[in-house]
């Protein structure tokens, strides 16, 4: 299977993936509005780096997925 298929198929049967994606997406957007100041404050800092492992440890968590599925 192509990687398009297998992530559409995820889509449309893993309640996890789906999940993730939803999650990703959000924290992506969040990220987005913090790269739009110029200036933040040292908490904003530790958020955004924050922000920034969750949205790669669900990218991985969803990389995985695909992977499985591509092998099985």
């Amino acid at each position: 299977m192509v990687k398009d298929e297998i992530v559409a198929t995820l889509r449309a049967e893993n309640e996890e993936f789906r999940t993730l994606e939803e999650e990703h997406k959000a924290l992506e957007r969040a990220l987005e509005e913090m790269n739009k100041r110029l200036h933040l404050s040292p908490e904003e800092e530790m958020e955004r780096k924050t922000i920034q492992k969750q949205k790669l440890i669900k990218k991985d968590r969803m990389a995985e997925l695909i992977r499985k599925q591509g092998e099985g």
